[in-house]
């Protein structure tokens, strides 16, 4: 018989060395892929390979006796390398079935808190809705009462306007009615007055018509007063210049004398007749007024300066008075007399009344 040959150290280690490796890589691909979708998993145990050693033998028995032995240590060694890795698979398994329970529940827990968080997030949602919903109602109704109050208060300023404007009207109203009576009033007060001054200027026309006719006829007995005057002044000049022709010279002398005291009380009254033709009477003159003027005159009769050497007291009654003897302009009656006679003439003092100026 033949003996069956023993495998060899190497030979009996490559099948058990390629199934641990295949394993061990299965193992691995497997925990790639738990560690994707599981927590990190504690670190696999080491798988413990045993190595056999071969002694050399003196003897062929005993060389195939310790074969044998470690042929039978061998397949022991295999068979327990085969049940640590079924029950290392076994672990592994599990750790994984653990780990996707983990995981499950993991999920399960984020999914229920997911879903509380979802819950509060609506609730605290559907609270701000309620209470935007609230400040919006308020909102609502602020605005609603500002839009009454200025509805309100248009209302009233309206009705405010409408009082204040028929209060106007009533006002004009009466003012027209007011103004109408006045009108009326003064028109019958005005047709009174026309009335009045009609009537009184009828009279007063009546009265300056008078007053006219009474001026003209006393102007007109003036101007025959001081016509007769003048020729009884010229006369009584010519008989006293007769009179001294004809007589003796002591007779003369005694006739010139007094007539150049009449002529001098003449020219005196001619003066005052001619002032008296051009004055013009102010308001303020009043009987016994009297006043002093300073006369120049040139022998043929000119009138050279007017001015006041006593003054009555009222202003306008010494100009009038002043502008009167300047109208008189020059005296014909004077000239052809002796410069005896003329001498007190060529500048002299005469007084003056209203009554003198007045004739």
């Amino acid at each position: 018989m033949q003996q069956q040959r023993e495998p060899s150290a190497s030979e009996s280690y490559f099948w058990p060395s390629v199934l641990a490796i295949v394993l061990h890589v299965l193992v691995f691909g497997m925990l790639f892929v738990s560690f994707a979708f599981t927590p990190e998993l504690p670190p696999a145990k080491p798988i413990v390979q045993a190595t056999l050693y071969q002694l050399k033998s003196k003897s062929q028995a005993t060389t195939q006796t310790n074969q044998k032995i470690a042929g039978e240590a061998k397949k022991s060694a295999a068979r327990q390398t085969e049940v640590e890795q079924m029950e290392q698979k076994k672990v592994e398994q599990e750790e994984i079935k653990a780990a996707a329970e983990q995981k499950k529940e993991e999920a399960a827990q984020k999914a229920e808190e997911a879903k509380k968080a979802d819950e509060s997030k609506k609730a605290d949602e559907a609270k701000k809705a309620d209470e935007a919903k609230k400040a919006d109602d308020a909102k609502k109704a602020e605005a609603k009462k500002a839009e009454e109050k200025q509805l309100a208060d248009i209302a009233k300023k309206k009705a405010e306007d409408e009082a204040k404007k028929a209060a106007e009207e009533e006002a004009k109203k009466a003012a027209a009615e007011e103004a109408k009576k006045k009108i009326v009033e003064d028109a019958k007060k005005k047709a009174a007055d026309d009335a009045k001054k009609k009537a009184e200027a009828d009279e007063a026309k009546k009265k300056v018509a008078d007053e006219a006719k009474k001026k003209a006829a006393a102007d007109a007995a003036k101007k025959k007063a001081q016509d007769a005057a003048r020729k009884s002044t010229e006369d009584k000049k010519a008989q006293a210049l007769a009179d001294l022709l004809s007589d003796t010279p002591q007779r003369q002398q005694a006739l010139a004398d007094e007539q150049g005291d009449e002529v001098a009380g003449s020219f005196d009254d001619l003066i005052r007749a001619r002032a008296a033709e051009g004055w013009a009477r102010p308001p303020s003159a009043r009987k016994g007024m009297t006043v002093v003027l300073q006369i120049g005159m040139l022998p043929d009769g000119t009138v050279t300066s007017v001015s006041v050497s006593k003054s009555s007291g009222d202003g306008p009654f010494d100009a009038s008075a002043v502008a009167a003897v300047k109208n008189i302009g020059r005296l014909t009656e004077m000239q052809g007399m002796k410069p005896s006679d003329f001498a007190p003439y060529r500048s002299f003092k005469m007084t003056f009344t209203p009554e003198d100026l007045a004739l």
